[in-house]
């Protein structure tokens, strides 16, 4: 069935590594449908086979940003879809210009390459010092101990799957180069998914609440950082840095002991309780835990409903 599918590529990177921006630059392209975040297609699935994956439908409609692409193009959340049909509806308007879909993942790429094997993939990258800042920023981190843990995860899954990859399927891209030149970075990117750049990728400031690229918001940890808190990020990323093209700091790497740990441990309770009740209240974060706690999801839903629309008005 695969082959059926409108023409299609894919972004891969971590979280808070520029994702957002980069999907804004992308949809204003008229060749490129680039309507939101995709992971829920491949977070989700519950069986089927190579190219056509059945999803669990149960746990796609209770998915908060697939509930958005439902609304954004008029769909039942809680009908069945399938990948096919799905990427046709990310189409939308652009779909009388044969535009490409981009997909936007974070995880389950192995997933995806199961379903979509052929598939382009611009492998975008951020220095994860910024990143663990920005995570503690977004309330899912108390330190940069814990706010660099979801860039690890995404960079070990890039790393166990690149090697099934042809070259000419993959495209390296850093955030900083977005930032710093982004005409010409989005001209590469462009080449790759054989279109051709257009001046209006980069008036999405138009249509959204980002501005425009500004080179002060690369390479923040070098100035908002101290020592330790470059060090504990340092100490659990390794070689890894080196090898995603970031040099290591002068700083020395900070490995906690048992103690630190713990605290370190707390500390993140702490900071993403807090923001959960500062956001939502006591109610609904605790029946969202305890639902999950006694595998009861239905105890939760209407908490996480809640929770969800009022999510809203935090996101950028």
């Amino acid at each position: 069935m695969s082959q059926n599918l409108p023409q299609h590529v894919a972004v891969f990177g971590a979280l808070r590594s520029g994702t957002t921006l980069l999907r804004l630059m992308l949809d204003e392209h008229d060749r490129l449908a680039c309507p939101g975040e995709t992971d829920y297609m491949f977070d989700h699935v519950s069986g089927g086979v190579p190219g056509d994956p059945v999803f669990d439908v149960e746990a796609m409609a209770d998915n908060r940003i697939y509930r958005v692409f439902c609304d954004q193009f008029g769909l039942d959340p809680s009908a069945p879809q399938t990948m096919h049909g799905m990427m046709e509806t990310m189409q939308g308007p652009k779909a009388a210009q044969d535009a490409t879909v981009v997909l936007m993942l974070h995880r389950s790429l192995e997933t995806a390459l199961t379903h979509l094997p052929d598939m382009k993939i611009l492998h975008l990258i951020r220095d994860p010092r910024d990143v663990a800042r920005s995570s503690i920023g977004m309330g899912w981190a108390g330190s940069t101990y814990y706010g660099v843990r979801h860039w690890l995860d995404t960079e070990r899954e890039w790393s166990a799957c690149a090697p099934r990859l042809a070259p000419e399927q993959v495209l390296e891209v850093t955030y900083e180069a977005l930032i710093e030149a982004p005409e010409e970075t989005l001209g590469r990117i462009c080449d790759f998914f054989g279109v051709s750049y257009t001046s209006s990728m980069l008036e999405y400031d138009g249509s959204s609440t980002y501005s425009k690229p500004d080179p002060s918001l690369t390479y923040q940890w070098r100035r908002k950082q101290t020592p330790r808190e470059i060090g504990l990020v340092e100490a659990q990323l390794g070689e890894l840095l080196i090898t995603r093209g970031y040099p290591q700091s002068d700083h020395p790497p900070v490995v906690p002991g048992p103690l630190e740990r713990l605290r370190l441990a707390i500390g993140q309770r702490r900071a993403t309780w807090s923001v959960q009740i500062q956001r939502f209240g006591l109610r609904d974060p605790v029946l969202d835990k305890l639902s999950r706690h006694l595998g009861w999801p239905a105890l939760g839903q209407p908490a996480r409903r809640r929770m969800d629309a009022a999510m809203e008005r935090y996101v950028k």
